[in-house]
């Protein structure tokens, strides 16, 4: 999974679990950035009567780094709090609900937006404050036309160019989760696996779930070195590096006569995500945590694990015979550390890079020069794409596909051409595609949340 219970301890609290980062140059505004930071994995439609929501005790984060440090010199901050317009009923909602802001939804969601920056003239700027939250998607019932009376009422123009969303999406992550964690199968290539089985179709272990998204559309200018919109591709000026984080109040106190948690103290860091999968299948168990806790350029510790990953040496071993190339290649792993820890500098590519210098740091690193592609690839730069990911991410982008073909050696001939990869690395998949709800062409991108009453719950396969 990209990022959804990737840690043991963070997965006991889901309400500050990130589970996505997305940074890419905004398709229909070409002029602005947009940053989505997903929280609350595997949201079952139908848990009700309460609901998933953000969590009024967590402090979220979208970091931006501009200098080549992987330190924020730009952090958007979103607070929340909940209200309770009926205390004497257990209902999310006494009615229909008719609009964002009707009386009939019982716990609505607001939030404020704030801009930090770094530096000299350092400061913190309130952006938007009291910004609605839409409502979960209870049903057709309780939330008709979901789609149409939601979505676009919960886009807030916040000044400056700057738009923002926050509220309950549908998953757009794909990936075979019962496959993957069963001794690291994949349905299409089963056959050839160790414990081999017939070929079978992909199943997506997201399908019909939600995450609740926080999403800005920025200026370029708002994010990017100096404060103006490059234009030059080769320019290491030109590139940012995006992460997201959650963070908790260090103590925290359960107030028997209320009923709540109240935090006291600085906040701490629980949750954090820069690119799909680091933390996931990059970084051992017992550092898990550890690595949660921690800022990108402290990332350094890390490396080891980037450059001698794991999966790589399982992969000849569940897949005998498949990966003999894989399995004989000693070298660190120089296109892994490039692609995950440095960005790619402008030799390996040559005619694009997204390096942001050799502070080794988990970001997401988007090239702002780059324009958004004509004709998309979901395999983003391995499709000759450079609008996709690893250049940035997009949430059309593959991710599952493209990291697997680069463990498996698809791009060391990008830092030692005398390697030849396996064939089987170039083709290499989970076996699924997004099967929850479209994407949208538009802010905020990510699609209707799956309806609760709408939800047929499977049946469980002995």
């Amino acid at each position: 999974m990209s990022s959804h219970r990737e840690a043991p301890e963070i997965s006991k609290d889901p309400v500050a679990d990130n589970t996505d980062v997305y940074a890419f140059v905004s398709p229909d505004r070409r002029d602005t950035v947009t940053l989505i930071a997903n929280f609350i994995p595997l949201q079952q439609p139908d848990g009700g009567p309460n609901f998933f929501e953000f969590g009024d005790d967590v402090l979220y984060e979208i970091h931006v780094s501009n200098a080549g440090d992987a330190r924020a010199d730009v952090t958007y901050q979103f607070r929340f709090h909940t209200e309770i317009r009926n205390k004497k009923t257990f209902l999310y909602n006494t009615g229909p609900i008719a609009s964002i802001t009707a009386k009939t939804w019982n716990r609505p969601q607001f939030y404020s937006v704030t801009r930090l920056s770094r530096g000299r003239d350092a400061k913190a700027k309130v952006l938007a404050q009291d910004l609605t939250v839409p409502p979960v998607n209870v049903g057709i019932r309780s939330t008709p036309n979901y789609a149409g009376t939601f979505t676009q009422a919960a886009v807030h123009d916040i000044g400056s160019g700057r738009r923002v969303f926050a509220g309950q999406r549908a998953e757009g992550f794909h990936v075979d989760l019962g496959s993957i964690f069963d001794l690291g199968a994949l349905r299409p290539f089963q056959m050839a696996h160790l414990i081999p089985s017939a070929t079978a179709v992909g199943v997506n272990g997201t399908q019909g779930l939600n995450v609740h998204s926080i999403a800005i559309q920025v200026p370029i200018s708002d994010v990017a070195r100096g404060g103006k919109t490059p234009h030059n591709v080769l320019d290491t000026g030109s590139v940012i590096g995006v992460w997201a984080t959650a963070s908790r109040r260090k103590s925290r106190i359960f107030d028997s006569r209320s009923g709540q948690t109240h935090g006291f103290g600085p906040y701490q860091q629980v949750s954090r995500l820069g690119n799909p999968l680091f933390n996931e299948v990059i970084v051992p168990m017992a550092d898990k945590d550890r690595w949660n806790a921690l800022e990108p350029h402290s990332d350094g510790s890390f490396a080891k694990y980037v450059t001698k990953p794991e999966l790589a040496g399982l992969l000849p071993v569940l897949y005998p015979g498949v990966f003999p190339n894989l399995a004989k290649y000693s070298k660190p792993r120089a296109d892994l550390q490039a692609i995950l820890l440095t960005g790619i500098p402008t030799p390996v590519l040559k005619v694009f890079q997204n390096y942001t210098g050799p502070v080794l740091a988990d970001m997401l690193r988007l090239n702002l020069a780059v324009p958004p592609a004509t004709k998309p690839s979901e395999l983003g730069i391995l499709g000759g794409d450079f609008a996709g990911f690893p250049n940035g991410r997009r949430v059309i982008d593959d991710v599952v596909a493209i990291e697997l073909r680069a463990i498996a050696g698809a791009t060391i001939p990008l830092v030692d051409p005398t390697y030849k990869p396996d064939p089987a690395s170039a083709g290499l998949n989970d076996g699924t595609s997004n099967t929850n709800s479209p994407y949208l062409p538009a802010f905020p991108y990510l699609g209707t949340p799956a309806g609760g009453y709408q939800t047929l719950p499977g049946t469980p396969a002995a």
